[in-house]
């Protein structure tokens, strides 16, 4: 656990990619290969279950710390992180130290903690608080409350792996698919697996449900006719918003992975039943869509109807028991988009038209049949930007972009050479934009622990009639009274906590703390003075929220000093979008 502690200082002191890599180097050339097994899931996005319950390591942490709740509170409040706020509150130097690694306390201490009763949790926790320095105490903390997290990419964790190993990094990462999803524990074997070397990586060692790291595909911000040559020499498909997947069909059975590496099969039964008849050695990635079947046909689509909104395919995901109901309101299916492997050989060094052939060939051959992507083949760029001007009437968020010759590579690959060929593309539509009012603060978390950052917004229930009769509302509002259910008055609608600037949201905290109003634990209530342009890629109905409302990807796009409060936007404004 030292080590690891020290290692996770390194990485939080700097933000230099190299100095990262480094440090991960000079980990692994030290550590054993258990540790290693450990480190890297953490580092490369394994998230540890809670084992610990939030309330229990408060309190345990107060009474440790020899402090009143509410002064423990307040201390939170200050520094916005509970890992943290206990390292720092805990009494010090610890009574003596202990030379664990980080295999041994995982599977030693922590996971043992799994399902036993508190008085078992609170000897173990102030037991080991007392052999621990202050960066100990604070990944103890992040561990067993399950919100463990460091400054470093799963890309940047495989090039160091590969570093290490002497592999290369698309090997590393082809590798590790699968090694984060938390269905088992990483051991020593694992590791050794993930840095053999390069001639013993056989088709034959592969596990048969791993995946192959995802393609993804750069944001396009210029003109593609400038930018990307011939519009002959590109594949156009419409982008859907989903979750990115891969069906995987080997030795007899199938998974489903999501792009973030978690193994979903048993939430999407449906999709094994569509798989049920594919060859051995089948791999599809696609996107994983709720189907409405009585919905308008989606242009170019082989079957009636269009993907639904991304909200009902939510509400699909937070269901932990899937039932009749729940399975005939959001039906899911599978739009494919490539085909990586067939009859167990890897495809993804094909030209892209030969693979998209080969898929098409397939969704032929199944039964029951494969939906494959709608294909827009273009002579011209002008037929695309038509094309891509209806994105948002039937439920699209752009267009994907693929180059005829491209490979399936790894992650968001980009030329050496600056050249924009043989690549993936998503051209998506502007975002949706709204103007909304400041109403409630509450602090930022890390380095933004003392700057009010995360903000709740609200549109007026109607437009004002003039600047005079929006003043009355926030004339009320400043004197506590309730507000008029038959009159104008200000609706809270969304949250948003990024886009802006480190100045400038130090600028709008300055505001915040000036106009408080009231105090609710971390959360202020403001007097309504500030107007922001809000932009969100999607809107959905939603009974949870009192707007009637709820946005997909809301942020701040900037702070409208040019507009006065009673012109921010209306209730009405925000449903006209809904369509």
């Amino acid at each position: 656990m030292k080590r690891f502690a020290e290692l996770y200082t390194e990485l939080d002191a700097t933000t230099a990619t190299s100095a990262k890599v480094a440090a991960l180097v000079r980990y692994l050339g030290h550590a054993s290969d258990e540790d290693a097994a450990w480190a890297v899931y953490f580092l490369a996005g394994g998230k540890p279950r809670q084992l610990v319950k939030t309330a229990q390591l408060r309190a345990l942490a107060t009474q440790a710390a020899g402090l009143p709740d509410w002064l423990f509170e307040a201390c939170y409040q200050t520094v916005g992180d509970l890992a943290e706020t206990i390292a720092l509150l805990l009494p010090s130097p610890p009574d003596s130290g202990t030379d664990l690694g980080l295999h041994a306390w995982m599977t030693q201490r922590l996971l043992p903690l799994r399902g036993a009763d508190e008085t078992t949790v609170a000897l173990a926790l102030t037991t080991w608080w007392r052999e621990l320095d202050s960066l100990g105490r604070f990944l103890l903390v992040k561990l067993v409350g399950g919100g463990f997290r460091v400054g470093v990419s799963k890309l940047l964790v495989q090039r160091a792996v590969a570093q290490h190993a002497g592999l290369d990094a698309k090997q590393v990462a082809a590798r590790m698919m699968g090694y984060t999803d938390g269905k088992r524990e990483p051991t020593a074997d694992a590791w050794r697996a993930l840095i053999a070397p390069h001639d013993s990586d056989l088709p034959a060692a592969r596990e048969p449900s791993q995946p192959y790291p995802f393609f993804l595909a750069q944001p396009l911000q210029t003109d593609p006719q400038a930018s990307l040559g011939a519009a002959t020499d590109w594949l156009a498909e419409w982008k859907f918003d989903g979750i990115r997947g891969q069906i995987v069909r080997r030795a007899g059975q199938t998974w489903v992975w999501s792009r973030g590496e978690e193994l979903m099969t048993d939430r999407f039964p449906e999709l094994v039943a569509l798989a049920t008849g594919w060859p051995d050695g089948t791999v599809v990635d696609g996107e994983i869509v709720v189907w409405d079947a009585s919905a308008d046909g989606l242009p170019g689509a082989q079957r009636p109807g269009r993907p639904a909104p991304f909200a009902l395919l939510q509400q699909r995901i937070g269901r932990k028991t899937l039932n009749a109901q729940v399975l005939a309101k959001a039906p899911v299916s599978f739009v494919a988009y490539d085909l990586i492997e067939q009859d167990g050989q890897d495809l993804r060094t094909a030209p892209q038209h030969m693979r998209r052939a080969a898929l098409q060939a397939l969704a032929e051959q199944v039964s029951p049949r494969l939906t494959v992507s709608p294909l827009h083949a273009a002579g011209h760029w002008a037929d695309l930007v038509a094309l891509r001007e209806r994105s948002r009437e039937i439920g699209v968020e752009g267009l994907m972009l693929k180059h005829r010759d491209s490979a399936y590579g790894t992650g968001r690959v980009k030329r050496a050479d600056g050249t924009e060929r043989l690549a993936w593309w998503k051209w998506k539509i502007d975002p949706l934009t709204i103007d909304g009012v400041l109403i409630y603060a509450q602090a930022g978390h890390g380095r933004r622990a003392s700057v009010y950052t995360d903000y709740t917004f609200a549109v007026w229930n109607r437009a004002p009639r003039d600047a005079a009769e929006a003043q009355a509302v926030v004339d009320a509002i400043a004197a506590r009274r309730p507000a008029d259910p038959q009159g104008l008055q200000l609706v809270a609608f969304t949250k948003a906590y990024s886009g802006l600037t480190d100045d400038e949201f130090k600028a709008v905290d300055a505001v915040i703390r000036k106009t408080t109003l009231e105090k609710f634990g971390p959360v202020r209530s403001v007097r309504p003075t500030l107007v922001f342009e809000l932009a969100f890629e999607g809107i959905a109905r939603s009974a949870r929220h009192k707007s009637g409302v709820a946005l997909r990807f809301p942020r701040m796009v900037r702070l409208r000093t040019d507009k006065p409060l009673h012109e921010a936007d209306a209730l009405p404004a925000l449903e006209a979008l809904l369509g």
